[in-house]
């Protein structure tokens, strides 16, 4: 059975939209709202003036490596993105997840291919973000049919701009049928909860001086409801981020039935976001435990050796918007199973899930 003890793999997640979807407002409000995740970005923009680097770079620091005069995926090959990555990648950066914002003209495709056909053991793929201008849909596609394409290969479409949108359901209802399975997120102002992307380092893990994520909690409570981006004011008011989403968290003590278990996530419900935890699955792998990153379509596992200390339970977190968790719940509870012996080919469907390390980590 699979073993694992290197240290954990940095997701690289793609981030990518036409030019005005919003993609440079969504990766600052990850920056910013990141809960003490350190975020690495590759910006690229095209054309001479690195607009979209000079706005993130305040909050990215030295975290930022700028692609300039060019899309990303025509600019370099899969060598040069390694050599980006690798130096985000460095146990001295401390980075928590990377960010590749594409260029506007970028080939979603060609970067995703990119960044799998890595050979660096510190990263691995963690999914294509599409965003789209709810505003604008209908226009970008007539200008740009492509994006038909771009959102069946998602594994989260961002539907940006929603407030702006004169029928927003009718722009959701396309994009979802464009999307397939992925995960389809109405927005404003680029707010997606970072849950959705990547783990999020708990706040209380940070000790000694204010960060900055701390700094922009309080000036956020102080101007939650007033004007926002380009001086528009704030739809809903007091309104908080995590307000229209719900969370579901599942444990057990009871093993999960791989089998059962695989058929839940490939059906998965449409507004279920994100999966994220840990799974026993007890004597169908003995030494390892699981951990689960799904993100809309996007599902890999990580098998680790068991903890000493650590009692043998799942615990999973399930985050979406219209989601039934009750019904979610005996689902899970259904995958619930003590088997007496090991069946060698339960783990079959999980393991096409999980990337084996590289024989340099």
């Amino acid at each position: 059975m699979v073993s694992q003890s290197s240290p954990p793999q940095i997701p690289v997640i793609v981030l990518a939209g036409f030019l005005g979807s919003g993609k440079t407002t969504l990766l600052n409000h990850l920056l910013h709202r990141g809960g003490g995740s350190r975020i690495g970005a590759v910006v690229n923009d095209f054309g001479a003036i690195e607009i979209d680097a000079m706005a993130v770079a305040g909050a990215l620091g030295d975290s930022t490596v700028s692609l300039g005069n060019g899309c990303l995926c025509c600019a370099v090959d899969v060598g040069e993105l390694d050599q980006y990555m690798d130096r985000l990648a460095q146990p001295s950066a401390r980075i928590d997840v990377i960010v590749i914002e594409a260029s506007g003209l970028a080939e979603p495709q060609e970067l995703v291919r990119m960044v799998l056909a890595s050979e660096l053991p510190g990263i691995v793929y963690g999914g294509l973000v599409e965003v789209v201008d709810a505003a604008e849909f209908a226009g970008t596609r007539e200008k740009h049919p492509e994006i038909d394409r771009h959102l069946a290969l998602a594994d989260l479409v961002v539907v940006n701009k929603i407030d702006r949108a004169d029928d927003a359901g009718r722009v959701l209802a396309v994009v979802r049928e464009l999307a397939g399975r992925a995960a389809v997120v109405p927005a404003t102002y680029g707010r997606v909860d970072p849950e959705f992307l990547f783990d999020c380092r708990p706040s209380e893990e940070r000790i000694g001086q204010l960060s900055f994520d701390d700094l922009h909690d309080h000036d956020h409570d102080r101007v939650e409801g007033g004007a926002g981006e380009n001086g528009h004011e704030e739809p809903g008011g007091a309104g908080h981020l995590h307000s229209a989403y719900e969370a579901l968290s599942f444990s057990s003590e009871v093993p999960l039935d791989p089998r059962r278990l695989m058929t839940f996530l490939d059906s998965r419900p449409e507004g279920l976001y994100r999966i994220k935890g840990y799974v026993d699955f007890g004597v169908q792998d003995i030494r390892n435990r699981y951990s689960v990153h799904a993100v809309g379509r996007f599902l890999r596992f990580y098998p680790e050796p068991w903890p000493a200390s650590d009692e043998r339970t799942t615990q999973l977190v399930l985050i979406g918007s219209g989601i039934d968790t009750a019904a979610l719940t005996k689902q899970l509870e259904a995958c619930e199973e003590d088997a007496p012996h090991a069946d060698e080919h339960s783990m079959w469907g999980v393991l096409r899930y999980v990337q084996e390390p590289s024989p340099e980590g």
